[in-house]
This record gives structure tokens, C-alpha cells and sequence, in this order.
């Protein structure tokens, strides 16, 4: 074969094909949150806890401290959800909690939605809420309430939004991070 014949049916050594990137779809499943999962629960939650203004917290949340709020969660009957990937990492997960302690808030419950850091921005928090609010209201809840930061929780607040959560107060300087005051927006869903 001649040169010529050759180079004609051949790109250059070191040519770049334009070709797409390459598109991984995102792929996660829902479920009920296992004891294992949890170490995974508390690394996306620490993470917060250190760079965000989303949770007041100012201290690492324990292992422990994480196992006694799961049995809680259980013991109450409680939806306490997870999305993970399909080689089983925690991509965020999302759970409500008793209001307040006193018997008479029995059907009020809190919730909390957290994603990891590279699973923001892709619908996930959507799915996690949308469940999240399904199991509930199969619970027998009645009332979600969402305690948000006023600053920082922009997209929290937009995605409550979206399903229905409606603002029913503010409360300001309540809480005091990274050298400065925040407040809280309160919002609440009806299940009907």
C-alpha cells in the first residue's frame, strides 16, 4: 500500500475527534435509610454543618448523635429516606421529625432534606420531597413545617415552594454563625 492510499483512510497521529462529552445518567434509588447508610448521612450533613449556613449547627454531628435521631425516627414511625446511587453511595437523603416534644403537636412534623455536594442541581432534592411529603401523609401526618435560613437556604426555600410550602413567618438574628447573625423563614404544607 502506498503512503498516499494510507494517509487517505487515516486521521493524523494525535488528531482530537470532535466528538460529545461523555454522558453518565444520573441514577439513583430511593429507599427507607438502613444503619448503614449512616456514616454516608453524616459525612453530607457535616459538610454543612462546616461550609454552610443551612443548618446552625456549629459542631460535627457524632456518629452516635446520628444513631439515637435514626432510632427515634424509627421507634416514631417516621419517614427517614435515602437516594443512593447504583454502586449504593448516599447521594442525600431526607426525614421529618416531631415538631415539638409535647404530645398535642403529635401530627406537626419538621423536615430536612440534604443532598451531597455533587448531587445539588439535578433534581434530586425534587425527588427526595416529593417522597418525602407521599410517605407522610401515609403516616397519618397532617402538618410539615420547614425552619430555613434566611440567608444562604435560597434554593431550599424555591424548592418548598414548588410543592406547596407556604411562608407563615420570619424570625430574625435568631442564630448566630461564621460571625454573623441569620435568621429563619418558617414555612408550612397542609397533607390533606
Amino acid at each position: 500500500m502506498l503512503e498516499e492510499e494510507y494517509q487517505k483512510g487515516h486521521r493524523p497521529v494525535g488528531a482530537q475527534r470532535n466528538l460529545p462529552p461523555l454522558q453518565v445518567p444520573f441514577a439513583y434509588e430511593i429507599r427507607d435509610v438502613a444503619e448503614a447508610d449512616l456514616p454516608d448521612i453524616r459525612e453530607i450533613y457535616n459538610h454543612y454543618v462546616a461550609n454552610s449556613t443551612v443548618t446552625f449547627d456549629e459542631s460535627p454531628m457524632t456518629l452516635r448523635q446520628l444513631r439515637a435521631k435514626f432510632a427515634q425516627a424509627q421507634k416514631s414511625h417516621l419517614p427517614f429516606i435515602v437516594a443512593v446511587s447504583p454502586g449504593g453511595h448516599v447521594l442525600g437523603y431526607a426525614y421529618v421529625f416531631p415538631w415539638k416534644a409535647k404530645a398535642a403537636y403529635r401530627f406537626t412534623v419538621e423536615n430536612s432534606i440534604y443532598l451531597g455536594p455533587a448531587a445539588t442541581g439535578k433534581g434530586l432534592g425534587k425527588a427526595l420531597m416529593a417522597e418525602l411529603i407521599e410517605r407522610s401523609r401515609k403516616a397519618g401526618l397532617k402538618e410539615i413545617v420547614a425552619v430555613i435560613a434566611d440567608r444562604g437556604a435560597e434554593a431550599s426555600i424555591r424548592l418548598h415552594e414548588q410543592f406547596g410550602f407556604r411562608e407563615i413567618g420570619h424570625m430574625g438574628r435568631v442564630g448566630f454563625k461564621f460571625d454573623r447573625w441569620l435568621g429563619t423563614v418558617l414555612m408550612q404544607k397542609s397533607l390533606k
